[in-house]
């Protein structure tokens, strides 16, 4: 495995760009250059109401590390112009952040040092180390806070000093309620301070805070060390999450700091065999390339109680409009690199979905129709419609159950996993498809699906929006064809709709719906190309080179918009157009990644100057990895054998030849990827 490119170290405040993110897929935390304050934290599976649209949504939990310091009795947070913030530097290769900050007062200078990790081995477990160095004599106080300070909830007890076998102390775990006590998480920490002879105070619960100090005196370049490791736990895992918080605590201090960040860096050793390597391209490419799989990667666990939301488990202050809701932007862009990445983590990010299925149904019930019709905005902890009020999208964005049935689709036909889709996939798969016989309808046109919306969410709704048409047959294909591999009986209706269903054409191009226009609202939303790939729906070739370079050439319009802009760069490779590919690439992915971390942003900055600033949006992040995994080396996972998934010969951008992956994980084996350009086909061996 070749060493992945982590970002180059931000030397001060990095300004207004957002702050980094650490996550391990459990818990997530937004680390503020002053690596010292406190940040923002997300728990997966931890809601509540929102309060202003008073709708289930994601809520940020108290955050665990946080830390003040005082010299000679002045504390670092009531002068924070004396802190100079010096360097902050992630290591991708372990899912480490590193800050140095200095804390100049009255001619003394604490220097600090402070690494922090969420650990990838024990998923409610996160860890910091706090190292102190003085220049000159001063008293010295210490507090390690769980800050609950502007955080949307409250607190309902402490308990305080649990101590294991071995003498190991909890100093304390907190019980916290969501706002709307929609949930609670329990938080369990210990401190320790190494290079001073002092025991923490550990005072009652104040201003919603939680606090352990040290006092001592300090010498002229004396040395200290503050070791703080929390468990967090989500009451959707637990009932009683303090309680449980402290007994994983407890596991975690027996086996002590050094070997937890270890085995979490042993964990992301492990996950970068599947890096994906671009040979030949600028290191800037490999640089976005290693950035991608980091955030996502981070963002996903196998222990999660839900999946996950656009923005991974980051947030912060000014891009709450999604409410972490769970949307369709999960199952098509991130569950394929995620099931060949990290297949456990995909089964729970769909197993989301099945715990729901029921909710599914209902909603189908709520407006006239049979089988399973997956909510718009799913809510984290019941898989119920959520949107804000009045909901008008989730009236016609029908495409999101054809989505998440693609995305039980396409993990069993990579895992190969029989008992995943009989028991998981059939049930969604055949769920869908028995709404889609309510959904469509016969005229003398065939089948249509009336009143809907496409990818673009415009102001109206349109009859037979290409995306939902393809994405429908593709739904049906795959609904039969796993009725056959499990011998089951369907009802003959899938078969005569995924006949019939009217797919909106003029001339050879196939437009976005029934009367499209160029000029009208969104026009440029390229929601057929989707449809081509990843989805696979399949066209005549002349069919489909009409339909790509109609919307290629509308590019300049679309490009700098969330999510499809990632995939131009694929979209132009299946034209044979190297230089295009390249182009379009950049502008529809590259130049989303800006700021000092390498976080990609929702909106283009440039396009969208007023948009807020909102990263790692996973929608962008996935289609930038199925192009490099799927599109550009022709591969289309199917039920058939890997062998034969490579399709088309390979095409990459300009400038690059090769891309390689040393192990994918496919069929429950590892498979190696080398895509050549110009090659007639990929190979994948096992």
């Amino acid at each position: 495995m070749s060493t992945p490119i982590s970002p180059p170290p931000v030397e001060g405040t990095g300004g207004n760009d957002l702050p980094a993110y650490l996550s391990n897929g459990l818990l997530g935390l937004r680390v503020r250059p002053n690596a010292l304050s406190a940040g923002v934290m997300m728990v997966s599976g931890f809601s509540g109401e929102d309060p202003i649209h008073h709708v289930e949504a994601a809520a940020a939990a108290p955050y665990p590390l946080a830390v003040d310091l005082a010299l000679n009795g002045i504390w670092m947070s009531d002068v924070p112009s004396q802190v100079t913030v010096t360097r902050q530097a992630y290591d991708f290769s372990a899912a480490e952040l590193t800050t140095e900050l200095v804390f100049a007062l009255d001619g003394v200078r604490a220097h600090a040092t402070v690494l922090t990790f969420c650990s990838r081995d024990r998923p409610t477990i996160a860890c910091q180390s706090v190292q102190l160095r003085l220049e000159g004599s001063s008293e010295v106080k210490l507090r390690a806070l769980i800050d609950g300070r502007g955080v949307n909830g409250f607190p309902i007890r402490l308990k305080r000093d649990g101590t294991g076998d071995d003498g190991a102390s909890c100093d304390g775990a907190l019980r916290w309620q969501s706002a709307g006590a929609l949930a609670t998480c329990g938080i369990a920490y210990h401190t320790k301070l190494h290079g001073a002879h002092t025991e923490p105070d550990k005072p009652s619960l104040h201003a919603q805070t939680v606090v352990s100090e040290y006092g001592f005196q300090a010498k002229a370049g004396q040395a200290f060390r503050l070791e703080q490791i929390v468990s967090v736990v989500a009451s959707t895992l637990h009932q009683q999450p303090d309680d449980q918080a402290v007994r994983l605590l407890g596991k975690a201090l027996r086996d002590g700091f050094d070997t937890l960040r270890d085995a979490n860096r042993a964990c992301w050793s492990r996950l970068w065999t599947r890096r994906i390597r671009l040979i030949g391209a600028d290191e800037r490419w490999q640089a976005m390339a290693d950035a991608a799989f980091y955030y996502l990667n981070a963002s996903v666990h196998a222990s999660s109680p839900a999946s996950t939301s656009i923005f991974g488990l980051s947030a912060w202050r000014d891009y709450h409009y999604y409410y972490g809701h769970v949307m369709w932007d999960i199952e098509a862009f991130a569950i394929p690199p995620v099931t060949l990445f990290q297949p456990e983590a995909a089964a729970t990010l769909l197993g989301y979905r099945s715990k729901h299925l029921q909710a599914a149904h209902r909603n189908a019930k709520l407006v006239g129709r049979r089988g399973a019709q997956f909510p718009w905005e799913s809510a984290p902890s019941t898989g119920e419609e959520a949107a804000p009020m009045p909901g008008s999208a989730s009236w016609y964005e029908d495409h999101v159950s054809l989505d998440v049935a693609l995305g039980f689709s396409f993990y069993a036909n990579v895992t190969g996993e029989e008992r995943f889709l009989q028991d998981q996939a059939w049930p969604v798969l055949s769920g869908v498809a028995d709404w889609l016989v309510s959904r469509a309808t016969k005229t003398d046109r065939g089948y249509e699906i009336s009143q809907t919306m496409g990818i673009a969410e415009r102001e109206s709704p349109c009859d037979n929006a290409a995306y939902t048409v393809m994405a429908a047959r593709k739904v049906l294909d795959d609904a039969i064809d796993a009725a056959g591999r499990l011998g089951r009986r369907f009802d003959p209706a899938w078969t005569r709709i995924r006949e019939g269903l009217v797919l909106p054409r003029r001339g050879d191009v196939v437009i976005s719906h029934d009367g499209f226009q160029p000029s009208e609202e969104k026009g440029a939303t390229p929601d057929p190309l989707m449809g081509i790939f990843p989805i696979g729906h399949p066209l005549d070739r002349a069919v489909e080179q009409a339909t790509l370079r109609f919307y290629l050439g509308l590019a300049d319009q679309y490009v700098g918009a969330p999510m499809l802009s990632a995939l131009f760069g694929a979209w132009a490779a299946r034209t044979g157009d190297r230089p295009l590919a390249a182009k379009l690439l950049d502008d529809g992915y590259g130049r989303f990644c800006t700021g000092p971390v390498m976080q990609t942003l929702e909106y283009r900055p440039d396009v969208f100057p007023d948009q807020p600033r909102a990263s790692p949006f996973l929608a962008n992040i996935g289609g930038f990895l199925i192009s490099l995994l799927l599109g550009f080396t022709g591969l289309r996972p199917s039920a058939a054998e890997p062998a034969d998934w490579a399709e088309r010969p390979v095409v990459l951008p300009e400038g690059w030849d090769r891309i390689e992956v040393d192990e994918l994980s496919i069929r429950g084996k590892p498979a190696r990827l080398i895509a050549e350009h110009g090659a007639h086909r990929a190979s994948l061996d096992s």
